[in-house]
């Protein structure tokens, strides 16, 4: 049997109305997503949440995460927080693309499998192009092919079957092209040659972002929890350092701190001890790097140049949503080129503007949004609203 719940007003989960449509307890309206979708099929076990942040550019695209939480709770809180977050990169990337973005309950090494996988296309099908899906923690192209089966509304699927393949490449393209700009407004060169990176997680996107370090001429020290990731950087890359852990990187003396793991990676402590290790500029591949609003300021505050990780993360995405049109590889590149000028856009303003630049690169995807919502309002000439 399968059961697909939507949050509403009349429905309502108890306890998380008010992140969902952003309610706060003075009763205001903040910043809401538009459906979230729990969804339960219990002949495969799945159990799997929906979130739909916004379709104000265009259907909402953003991958599905496959994890063992915890809870519940810990599993919908970070649904909703990768699915605002894919409004922000989407918008920022020039896509006409909403935000949206899956989580799938469960360890991936021991619960995935083909019947889960496809139940889990069902539920995307049955959103009828409300959401677009894709890889991310825990799933990979091959999944995606699995999960094609039952959806068309699906990318990031392995060229065999049309798709883009393995959107780690792009996503690590245009983290370097992110570091270069931060390179460029910190030190006036956009190169890394002769800086020392410190690169925590070596996994999907990481080491491929090693490769583009190392030929630029960058010193690299790296860490992941993975011995399997870092001996696979070490044998490719014989000249990198490794430490133990996250610790010893943050205490490597690093030009260059590249979080390129899970989110929540820049909390008070690691701010505290970049700065103190003068760390200039923090630039990595993962997802809601900051753990609490305050942490920009802080970053700012010590002289750490922090380039918004929803923006030089934008890559991957880049990379799938061409896949929608039919892919080519080079014009997705292309596009992921332009990952430097809008960082340095993003600088530039922060600078004008005396704010964070994570505050600047929020400031300008929200007026995109908001100027695309309001020009697809405007009825044209001959033309019938629904």
């Amino acid at each position: 049997m399968t059961d697909v719940h939507t949050a509403s007003a009349t429905h309502p989960a108890p306890g998380v109305l008010s992140r969902i449509f952003g309610t706060a307890q003075d009763g205001s309206a903040g910043e809401g997503h538009e459906q979230v979708v729990l969804c339960h099929d219990r002949s495969t076990g799945l159990k799997a949440i929906i979130a739909i942040h916004s379709t104000a550019l265009g259907p909402a695209l953003g991958g599905t995460r496959f994890f063992p939480y915890a809870t519940e709770e810990e599993a919908l809180q970070d649904a909703l927080n990768l699915s605002r977050g894919m409004s922000y990169k989407n918008a920022l990337a020039g896509l006409d693309l909403g935000g949206g973005k899956a989580v799938i309950v469960g360890d991936p090494n021991q619960d995935k499998n083909e019947a889960m996988l496809r139940a889990y296309g069902r539920f995307v099908e049955s959103l009828r192009g409300r959401y677009i899906t894709a890889c991310d923690v825990g799933t990979y192209v091959q999944d995606m092919d699995v999960v094609a089966r039952e959806t068309q509304f699906v990318t990031g699927r392995s060229p065999e079957h049309g798709g883009a393949g393995d959107s780690s490449i792009l996503t690590a393209f245009g983290v370097f092209q992110g570091m270069r700009a931060s390179a460029q407004a910190r030190w006036g060169q956009p190169t890394l040659r002769g800086k020392r990176v410190g690169v925590a997680g070596v996994g999907k996107v990481g080491h491929y972002l090693v490769g583009h370090l190392v030929a630029d001429g960058a010193t690299v020290v790296v860490t992941d929890v993975s011995e399997a990731a870092v001996n696979r950087v070490r044998a490719a890359h014989p000249e990198v350092e490794v430490v133990a852990d996250t610790a010893a990187l943050l205490q490597a003396k690093l030009d260059v701190y590249a979080p390129c793991a899970l989110g929540g990676a820049l909390d008070d402590h690691t701010v505290g001890a970049l700065g103190e290790a003068g760390t200039s500029i923090v630039c990595g591949a993962a997802n809601n790097q900051l753990a609490h609003g305050g942490v920009e300021k802080d970053l700012a505050g010590r002289g750490i140049l922090y380039a918004p990780d929803y923006l030089v993360n934008s890559g991957g995405v880049i990379q799938v949503a061409d896949e929608i049109e039919g892919f080519n590889f080079e014009r997705a590149k292309n596009k992921a080129t332009k990952i430097f000028d809008t960082t340095l856009e993003i600088f530039t303003r922060a600078a004008a503007d005396g704010i964070p630049p994570a505050v600047a690169a929020d400031r300008l995807a929200e007026k995109r949004m908001r100027e695309v919502s309001a020009l697809r309002s405007i009825l044209l000439p001959g033309a019938r609203r629904a």
